[in-house]
């Protein structure tokens, strides 16, 4: 392959990182993606006439063959459509399959088994008029090229990749501050219920929890149970925000400050023991943190929190806590709720993951937007709000238009709150007032409820958060209820 091309995903926009040769493109793809891909196939756009790396999509490698040539097509497609929308049509594209031999296989049988998912990406390519300039199988330490017919560069038994880090490529990106998070097998078993016997624990509180909170989001002509369902829901999970920033704030689930278990109820669940997910070697820091965030939280916390998730206007809320230190305790708790979405549950982690995913993207953590995004779909394929972020997170577009957005309707929703009281006390006024008596306003501004908590979120634009979230009042309508309305 004789073929220049530029990487710069990831590095100043100023560098130029000439990778000359299928060598060189197989020790880039892990710092394209942040990430060492794992049963994957990866296709990747060129730009211009030095083959500029641009967009990419990644999926999952089809178990059955039966399913490669629908992925070929869509894939492609989605590549392609994706550069025409964002007005940069590739010129090229380059196809990855990385796949782990099965026990007793070699990697030059994983590369045959390979070829035919190979040759139909690039037919599904060719017919949108993109050429593939080149196809590598990543196998067993060792890349083969489907394309290239020099055996003095591309043996037919394959070619030892390069040691990690000793490339131009890995100098370059540790100089950028680029990092390569690991596998994607490590990444994902982060957002994966890891098994186990504390699975049934779990599982008996989301039955509970689901057969307390579902009726009230449904019934209601008034829509006062979801409302209040949506608010105590958002209360809890500030509350588990500010443990992960003070884990001395935790309250004694056994004593008398206990924490909120079931909405409305108080928990008298023990904290749960920390769930060590199975990790590669050098993944112990990882494994470790993840254990002490989930050790936070109890399971009657956590299904309340799942199940309330559900809400589409509770899961917007939540998605404004996308700054500062409520982004970083938010991605945190996002992680353990989906690790909490045990069988036959799996559906209900759509709205923790898809959360996830985009308080990664608004933090710029785009490896782990795509990954926990991508997880989300598997979820759901049909979860709205994770295929739109998906795909404007694959087009490489910015956050900022979101989260400009999310800022107004909180900063309106603060504004009208303070020009009027909330509807919980409307009803309460008059259902306490005599027949006859003159109905007096309240005056704007005032604290309604009793509660005296502060109405607006405590992060504004251009600056670290300011203050704890505050409560608010939910808007109307939007409700999810059940899996639709997403």
């Amino acid at each position: 392959m004789n073929a220049n091309h530029h990487e710069t995903s990831g590095l100043s926009r100023t560098q130029q990182i000439t990778l000359r040769g299928p060598a060189e493109l197989a020790d880039a793809l892990p710092f394209v993606l942040g990430f060492h891909p794992t049963d994957s196939v990866v296709l990747v756009a060129l730009h211009g006439e030095h083959g500029r790396f641009g967009g990419r999509v990644r999926l999952g490698i089809p178990r059955s063959p039966r399913e490669w040539a629908s992925t070929a097509d869509h894939l492609a497609e989605c590549l392609v459509e994706g550069g025409a929308r964002t007005g940069s049509r590739p010129d090229g594209i380059v196809v990855f399959l990385c796949q782990d031999p099965e026990p007793g296989e070699t990697g030059r049988r994983v590369m045959e088994r390979l070829r035919p998912f190979a040759q139909r990406l690039r037919t599904a390519c060719g017919a949108l008029d993109i050429p593939v300039y080149e196809a590598l199988c990543i196998t067993d330490g060792l890349y083969f090229s489907y394309c290239c017919p020099d055996q003095r560069c591309c043996p037919p038994d394959g070619t030892p990749l390069a040691l990690s880090g000793t490339s131009v490529m890995a100098a370059a990106a540790t100089y950028a501050g680029v990092q390569v998070r690991g596998s994607l097998r490590d990444m994902e078993a982060r957002l994966k219920p890891p098994g186990g016997p504390l699975d049934e624990e779990q599982r008996a509180a989301l039955d509970a929890a689901a057969a307390s909170i579902v009726p009230r989001i449904l019934e209601g002509a008034d829509a006062r149970g979801r409302e209040e369902v949506r608010e105590t829901t958002l209360r809890l999970a500030r509350e588990v925000l500010r443990r992960f920033v003070n884990p001395k704030n935790r309250k004694n689930p056994s004593g008398s400050g206990e924490g909120t278990g079931a909405v409305g109820a108080p928990s008298t669940a023990r904290p749960v023991r920390p769930l060590v997910p199975g990790r590669a070697a050098g993944a112990t820091t990882t494994a470790a943190d993840d254990a002490a965030d989930d050790a936070l939280i109890t399971t009657d916390e956590a299904a309340a929190l799942v199940i309330g998730l559900q809400d589409r206007v509770t899961r917007d809320r939540a998605a404004e806590w996308m700054e500062g230190w409520e982004g970083t305790a938010a991605l945190r708790l996002w992680r353990v709720l989906a690790r909490r979405c045990v069988t036959p549950y799996q559906e209900h982690a759509a709205a923790p993951l898809t959360l996830a995913g985009w308080t990664a993207w608004s933090t710029g953590d785009e490896p782990t937007a795509r990954v926990a995004l991508g997880l989300a779909l598997e979820a759901d394929p049909e979860y709205v709000f994770a295929r739109l972020l998906h795909q404007a997170c694959n087009e490489g577009l910015d956050p900022e238009s979101l989260r400009s957005c999310l800022r107004g309707e909180r900063d309106a929703r603060a504004a009208s709150e303070q020009k009027a009281p909330s509807p919980s006390r409307r009803v309460r006024m008059r259902a306490t007032r005599r027949p006859g008596t003159p109905l007096t306003p309240k005056k704007p501004g005032r604290p309604t409820g009793g509660t005296g908590r502060r109405a607006t979120a405590g992060v504004r634009p251009g600056g670290p958060a300011t203050g704890r979230p505050g409560s608010g009042t939910p808007r109307h309508g939007g409700q999810r209820g059940s899996r639709s309305g997403r």
